[in-house]
């Protein structure tokens, strides 16, 4: 016999989620992760997850969890589980940038937060996955959060209201270092590759920038290409499985979370076509990047990772830094287009230290009311 659970489905930037007041949850994770697995469709040997609500890629098999908060520099607290889409894995190892743009609003439709009756709103939020905190302003009218404007993402059709996500403190997310290896290029021995010049960055998220030429790209490349390059997304992988345990994310390559570090290609600026057919001129950005995240080349870039892209460019001496001289705002060419992204580093008596990074999304809710589960998927919901 089945089962019901209230849930709210956002569209959070260029990412979708299952959201759900944490009160509404069992108390266990073992208990809620059977139910995220199946509210999302997942495993799912085919891919597409057409028995729930996920849609195939790591984009779109999330779930978001909001929760009041005790903290006093803190409203409400954001748990993000990442679903995979092929394997019964719920994992709490890395934070969706994307998809806090939504935690905001959903506080104030809720009632977790008090909103202004019109105007901006301020929501602190606190990420428990990361341990950091983030502000999310948004307007409102007559109390709820406006949805509609003239804002737009790449990614995303349509137009919205701005979201404006300030990180704050973002570095050392997942290692309590920006510079984990206290360096600002690595070389990785990677097998079957030899020597591979690396930036191991963790701002907001940790990811590993290698230099396209040196995987035989340009950074300006489709993401179903990249995918179709068995042998790019194996030696990617194993890039990535290699500078985990050099983060100190792994013991060892066979133990790498498959969420985190995301691994990606950087170039110079070129002309390149964006997925929705638009013509970017080299003159557009000031960087190439194509990500993979949870195995797949990503229809963007997640925001976490444009934000460690944006920090990445203002520490002296990484590939970022070295391709786009620290430019301001950074402008992220990426396969939906552009994306800026504006970040403050500053030198510390121990190296550089972000001090914040800022970017911009647009959200909307979808759709509310109760998602199913079997009965037996939990005997203690």
């Amino acid at each position: 016999m089945r089962q019901g659970i209230r849930a709210t489905f956002y569209r959070g930037g260029t990412s979708k989620a299952v959201v759900f007041n944490g009160s509404d949850l069992p108390a266990d994770q073992a208990a809620r992760d059977r139910i995220f697995l199946q509210v999302l469709g997942s495993p799912d040997p085919y891919g597409r997850q057409l028995d729930g609500m996920g849609g195939g890629i790591s984009s779109l098999s999330k779930v978001v969890i909001v929760d009041r908060s005790a903290r006093k520099d803190a409203d409400v607290e954001y748990t993000f589980v990442q679903i995979a889409v092929d394997q019964p894995v719920a994992d709490y190892g890395s934070a969706c940038g994307n998809m806090s743009s939504c935690v905001g609003p959903f506080a104030v439709e809720e009632g977790l937060v008090r909103a202004d009756e019109d105007g901006e709103a301020l929501v602190r939020i606190f990420n428990t996955n990361t341990g950091q905190i983030y502000h999310a302003r948004f307007p409102v009218q007559d109390g709820a959060p406006v949805e509609q404007g003239d804002f737009t993402i790449p990614g995303v059709s349509g137009s919205g209201a701005r979201v404006t996500l300030d990180f704050l403190r973002p570095g050392g997310a997942a290692t309590g270092r920006l510079l984990p290896t206290g360096k600002p290029v690595n070389v990785l021995r990677v097998a079957g590759l030899g020597a591979v010049e690396a930036s191991l960055v963790d701002a907001a998220n940790p990811v590993v920038f290698v230099r396209a030429e040196a995987l035989g790209k340009t950074a300006s490349e489709m993401p179903q290409a990249l995918d179709a390059d068995t042998d790019y997304m194996a030696r990617m992988e194993a890039i990535r499985r290699e500078a985990a345990v050099r983060m100190g994310l792994a013991e060892t390559v066979t133990e790498a979370a498959l969420s985190n570090p995301k691994v990606a290609i950087i170039g110079a600026p070129q002309t390149f076509t964006a997925l929705d057919g638009s013509a970017h001129g080299a003159d557009s950005h000031d960087l190439g990047v194509r990500l993979i995240s949870m195995g797949n080349s990503h229809r963007a870039i997640t925001l976490t990772g444009g934000m460690c892209t944006g920090v990445a460019a203002h520490i002296p001496g990484t590939l970022v830094n070295r391709i786009t001289s620290a430019a301001r705002p950074l402008r992220i060419g990426n396969p939906s287009g552009v994306l800026p992204v504006m970040a403050e580093v500053l030198q510390g008596p121990d190296g550089p230290e972000a001090i914040s990074v800022s970017t911009f999304r647009t959200q909307r809710r979808i759709m509310d009311g109760r998602v199913f589960f079997t009965a037996g998927t939990d005997s203690d919901a």
